[in-house]
């Protein structure tokens, strides 16, 4: 199986306080963890790439953690997720998509269970590309408050043969959310949509 090759880590916390409208009583944090690891199918066509998404479980463990402990350890202080990579130009789309399930499962499983799919993007591209990785709350992905995105980037990656994973994690809905539809408070729980 493929081994992880880590270069380099990044992680970012954003404090919003207002967006133009009054303070917020807390501020929202989003906060992202990326990971700039070695491609082990760049350059090439490999049909069977599952075990490398096997080999990613532990890794997506830790990184959920850096972002839990960075949000300061309390992840039932975390409200909504999303997930992301970004391949280099050696690679192709489908070894981004490596990154759903230790990636989304990683979050869910740190958070309690957490009932609402996790959101992704993916792309191709090189060094300083970004991302808007989309965020949903972590029980109802239909809750529009917590619907978001984070942008993210390492501006000298992906090199050709790297992939940057990415998680995110928020502590609340958008500041000034104010478009109606089905509250945080209102969750039933059943089914990760309402």
């Amino acid at each position: 199986m493929p081994e992880i090759v880590m270069r380099k880590r990044l992680v970012t916390v954003e404090e919003i306080f207002h967006e133009g409208g009054p303070p917020a009583a807390a501020p929202l944090r989003r906060a992202a963890v990326l990971a700039v690891v070695k491609n082990p199918y760049a350059g090439r066509y490999v049909e069977d790439i599952v075990p490398f998404m096997d080999d990613l479980k532990p890794f997506g463990l830790s990184m959920a953690k850096a972002l839990i402990d960075v949000l300061g350890g309390d992840a039932g202080a975390v409200e909504g997720y999303g997930k992301g990579a970004i391949v280099g130009a050696a690679g192709e789309l489908e070894h981004g998509a490596l990154w759903h399930v230790p990636g989304g499962y990683a979050m869910r499983e740190l958070l309690g269970d957490a009932k609402a799919i996790v959101p992704s993007a993916k792309k191709v591209g090189g060094p300083g590309t970004r991302l808007d990785v989309p965020i949903t709350h972590v029980n109802a992905s239909y809750v529009r408050s917590h619907f978001d995105a984070m942008e993210v980037g390492v501006p000298d990656g992906p090199r050709a043969d790297e992939i940057v994973f990415v998680l995110v994690m928020t502590t609340g809905p958008r500041i000034h959310a104010r478009v109606g539809g089905l509250k945080a408070a209102e969750i039933k729980g059943e089914d990760g949509l309402r």
